[in-house]
């Protein structure tokens, strides 16, 4: 008899690599709430507890493990549902350590300096200034949101302003529900104070941006990946990930050390993390971006080409109360990256590949997979979980045996992919 895994947001494309996984003919995954119940329009995280407890109720068998992949309402909603249930998960109190920046970077200053200068900017004042000790340029961002929804980057003054009554007028949405859920834990005073819907002010990092995945075992920190974060040229929108990361082992090591430094500061437990940061190639410095209590589902391809198991595996694993074990090397490529075919300006979208002409392409250049993300008659603007200076078009997932025979096999598909725009 196979074991049900309920899998919080699941959709059908992590359904696929869910059943490639080598061993999932022993389970069966269900759905547990849908990508749009969690993450489009207003978020009640009661009444999405509750749908999801009644789902749980009226099953007809044994619930073996309830996971997600996906970060607030998700991330909260895993451990709160795992407690009611009896199954392992990490704690709601670690969880939400991570996920509210501002308690997440005060956490980390105890255990690491690998971060920079930082503090809250007060939204109710009349005139928002930047707090003491952070200078320009500097990022502004919700303590809690989706993608890099509301994330600015400020040069100056008036660049401050602006960005502020933009996060001034958005924050609620994930703010207002996310601050809910902090009331159901003992927080300190200072989290107390500024809830969840407030503004996180940080000093800009610089170097290359990298992130290591792993995940706690019994208190154990391992960490199982690093991969690389590469921006389009001159701006802060990913071009792609790469996996495995190419800066070195010294660099690789040292996001290892800090990871397993923070993770244990926060009492992160029986659970898988991501950890994003700014790495000087030169010096081999790095300094940490934000931590993700989950792994990155967007990464599963990257694994599955290189590794030959995505890291949905672990997930699952730690789900039923396992050891994830080693991880094998046993992929067809050497290297794979997940790239973002993004338009820089609004526009309507009048044409997109057709799925013939999306599968010829991943015939002719093997080692690919191809998402299109707009619907034709869509207007760009209009699309869910943007960043604040871009659209995406595409995902591509490209693996190689080098990077450069993955860079070409990449532009090969883009200059096959047909879309048309509509400028007005």
């Amino acid at each position: 008899m196979s074991t049900n895994i309920f899998v919080i947001g699941l959709d059908e494309e992590n359904q696929r690599v869910l059943d490639r996984l080598p061993w999932s003919g022993s389970y069966s995954f269900h759905g547990l709430l849908t990508p749009e119940e969690l993450q489009h329009g207003e978020i009640d995280f009661e009444a999405l507890l509750k749908t999801a407890q009644h789902q749980l109720d009226a099953f007809d068998g044994d619930v073996g493990a309830i996971v997600s992949y996906w970060d607030f309402p998700a991330a909260s909603l895993v451990p709160i549902l795992c407690a009611r249930y009896g199954l392992p998960s990490v704690s709601l109190e670690a969880v939400l350590k991570c996920e509210h920046k501002y308690w997440s970077r005060l956490e980390q200053r105890k255990v690491i300096d690998e971060l920079p200068d930082f503090g809250i900017v007060d939204l109710d004042a009349e005139r928002p200034a930047p707090p003491e000790g952070v200078g320009y340029p500097m990022w502004l961002k919700p303590v809690k949101s989706f993608s890099s929804e509301l994330a600015f980057k400020a040069g100056n003054e008036r660049e401050f302003a602006d960005a502020v009554a933009e996060i001034r007028a958005g924050v609620g949405r994930v703010g207002e529900p996310f601050g809910s859920v902090l009331e159901q834990v003992d927080l300190p005073p200072e989290i107390a104070r500024v809830g969840g819907a407030a503004c996180l002010a940080e000093a800009a990092l610089h170097g290359v941006q990298a992130a290591v995945e792993g995940y706690v075992y019994r208190g154990e920190v391992v960490v199982y990946g690093a991969l690389d974060s590469i921006n389009y040229p001159d701006s802060s929108s990913f071009l792609r990930h790469q996996y495995p990361s190419q800066l070195g082992e010294e660099v690789v090591q040292r996001m290892r050390d800090v990871a397993g430094r923070v993770m244990k500061q926060i009492g992160f437990d029986n659970g898988t993390f991501s950890i994003e940061f700014f790495c000087d190639p030169e010096s081999g410095q790095v300094c940490l971006l934000e931590i993700n209590p989950r792994h990155s589902q967007s990464h599963a391809e990257l694994f599955e080409f290189v590794d030959g198991v995505a890291n949905h595996e672990i997930m699952v694993r730690l789900g039923l109360g396992q050891d994830p074990g080693r991880r094998p090397r046993e992929g067809k490529y050497q290297i794979a990256g997940k790239w973002y075919l993004r338009r820089f300006e609004d526009g309507v979208v009048t044409r997109v590949p057709t799925a013939a002409e999306i599968a010829a392409i991943q015939e002719r250049v093997e080692g690919t997979q191809i998402e299109i993300i707009p619907e034709a008659g869509q207007r760009l603007s209009d699309l869910p979980e943007q960043d604040s200076y871009s659209f995406e078009l595409a995902h591509l997932f490209v693996a190689g045996h080098t990077e450069d025979e993955m860079v070409r096999k990449y532009q090969a598909c883009v200059d096959a992919l047909p879309f048309e725009f509509d400028e007005a």
